[in-house]
């Protein structure tokens, strides 16, 4: 077990302990899982503006020459040619397919109009995709990893106010920016790369500053979210909303013993005219019709089923839950899972045991929620 004094701590750590932060070990980081309650922390992001510090998400920049065409050859989804400004989220698999991580690829301007590459990675597979990702660079190439996670932060601003609030401060509004693209931008001189991307089901942006400024514009950010009555939000609202919006958490929907053609997640991956690392492997996934697939899960009743529960027909087990809460926006009792192909149409009544008592529910489209 990691101690205390061995755990990471991103740049906001002493601004979460006086703020009466609860701190957990997240992937060997000390993060803020709550400061309020959850059921709080979760509607001021829906309803107004909720601030997240990412900073333990892994920020690798790339030096060298084809870094995209070298990239293109990791990710399922097609990077290689990608506009300046774009950003990318897209699965990286080993050989067999099984799911290294989903990441998000960035091809962006810095302020003085050079273009570079960038990936944000999860927290616990960071020092697991850098190793991947040298091992796979060519002997010849001039290509390096430059790991920037210590020396930056990264704050995520989320909510139907949060572009708004963020263009009153910004040299750029995220408002301007079309979905998943980014540029380089300053706060009250600051400055920093403002994309608008997001992992809440809101509308939003999230910044990536150098970490000796990246208390200052926090400040600024809190300062003026609390006039609009939002605030800092924990990892664990981070959760519920990301489960609402059906978004796939690495470690629960993800995994390598999970390959991409069974999570529903069609949009990322680019076969066709394209060679990459465990591509094979997905191509036969996809003609499989009895692997597990992607499903969302609405119960009867508020008592949740969370990762692990199993999924029953009858008396034939046909899945497990992987993530799952009682869902603050939507009021419902609501679950992911994978589960047999011949159980996926919405409307199938399962159960699921949780504790050793079967819960009634019933397979449903997803998301559970979207935005109006």
């Amino acid at each position: 077990m990691t101690s205390v004094e061995q755990l990471l701590k991103t740049p906001f750590h002493q601004w979460h302990s006086e703020h009466h932060g609860r701190m957990v070990d997240f992937a060997g980081w000390s993060m803020p899982v709550q400061y309020q309650s959850i059921m709080d922390e979760h509607h001021q992001t829906r309803n107004s503006v909720g601030v997240f510090d990412v900073s333990h998400m892994g920020r690798l920049f790339f030096k060298g020459t084809a870094i995209d065409q070298f990239l293109d050859t990791l990710t399922t989804r097609r990077v290689a040619g990608v506009d300046v400004g774009r950003i990318r989220y897209s699965l990286m698999t080993n050989e067999s397919g099984g799911i290294l991580d989903d990441v998000l690829v960035y091809h962006l301007a810095d302020a003085s109009g050079a273009p570079f590459h960038m990936m944000v990675v999860n927290a616990s597979n960071r020092e697991k995709i850098v190793t991947w990702i040298n091992s796979q660079i060519p002997s010849q190439s001039d290509i390096a990893v430059d790991d920037r996670t210590l020396s930056t932060a990264m704050i995520a601003i989320q909510g139907p106010k949060a572009n708004a609030m963020v263009a009153s401060m910004c040299s750029v509004n995220p408002a301007d920016l079309k979905y998943y693209t980014g540029t380089a931008a300053t706060l009250s001189d600051v400055s920093m790369i403002l994309s608008r991307t997001g992992y809440t089901g809101e509308d939003g942006c999230e910044l990536i500053v150098d970490s000796e400024q990246a208390q200052a514009v926090w400040d600024k950010v809190i300062q003026a979210a609390a006039v609009l009555g939002g605030g800092a939000t924990g990892l664990a609202a981070r959760d519920t909303l990301r489960l609402e919006a059906a978004m796939p958490l690495y470690g629960h929907e993800l995994g390598e013993e999970i390959n991409p053609a069974q999570t529903d997640l069609q949009f990322a991956i680019n076969l066709k005219d394209r060679n990459f690392v465990g591509r094979d492997a997905i191509l036969a996934a996809k003609n499989d019709a009895s692997l597990p697939v992607r499903v969302g899960l609405e119960l009867e009743g508020k008592r949740a089923a969370r990762e692990d529960c199993e999924i029953f027909v009858d008396e034939n087990k046909i899945g497990v839950v992987t993530s799952g809460t009682f869902a603050p926006t939507v009021q419902k009792s609501i679950s992911m899972g994978y589960i047999e192909p011949a159980f996926t149409a919405p409307g199938t009544l399962v159960e699921i045991d949780i504790r050793g008592k079967r819960a009634a529910a019933k397979i449903v489209s997803l998301p559970f929620y979207s935005r109006s």
